[in-house]
């Protein structure tokens, strides 16, 4: 296991550390989140607000990923996630969904469990999510409904900015969770809208 960690500045506050929470996401949430979304092995996986790393043990035993990265904003949080992931190949990264520290298409999934719910201008984090998903490549998350069960006033009905990303399609729709995929064709999309401006 690798870990960078760096002060970040944010304006996102962690949410509390709840036993009976960690648990059902890593021995329930996690395994149901990966089958029925479909997210095959061997991927090249990011996890975005990684948090304390609960998720990303039982990412990588169901997935065996060829790369696992958890990126937090909140470097105490990644000193957590360390010592939550011992057992695994994972880099720990102190970065901004909003800023992401990687070339363009260098993930095959990224999983989002409500990070870009609850941070400011969301639709920064979208754009940088499909920036670094590759052609085909899989945006894994969870729908409104889920955070109105999890989270019903911090969440406060927001919803993903999806018009800001057009480049990712409507994919795996399982009630709780979604995904979406990026469009094979989305970098020429993309040029064409800029230049459109």
């Amino acid at each position: 296991m690798s870990a960078t960690q760096t002060t970040c500045s944010y304006d996102y506050q962690p949410f509390p550390n709840e036993e009976g929470r960690n648990s059902r996401q890593e021995h329930l949430e996690v395994p149901v989140f990966v089958r029925v979304l479909g997210i095959r092995p061997r991927a090249r996986i990011l996890e975005i607000g990684c948090g304390r790393g609960i998720a990303l043990p039982a990412i990588s035993q169901l997935c065996h990923p060829s790369r696992l990265v958890g990126i937090d904003i909140d470097d105490s949080l990644l000193v957590e996630a360390t010592s939550n992931t011992t057992d695994i190949d994972v880099e720990l990264v102190c970065a901004d969904v909003r800023a992401l520290p990687f070339p363009d298409q260098t993930f095959d999934v990224v999983i989002d469990f409500g990070t870009c719910y609850h941070i400011s201008h969301p639709a920064d984090a979208m754009s940088e999510i499909a920036r670094v998903l590759t052609p085909g490549g899989l945006f894994c998350h969870e729908t409104p409904l889920m955070q109105l069960l999890s989270h019903p006033v911090r969440w406060g009905g927001r919803s993903l900015p999806w018009d800001h990303v057009p480049q990712l399609l409507g994919g795996r729709r399982a009630l709780l969770w979604s995904s979406r995929h990026r469009h094979a064709d989305a970098d020429a999309d993309s040029e064409h809208h800029a230049s459109l401006l």
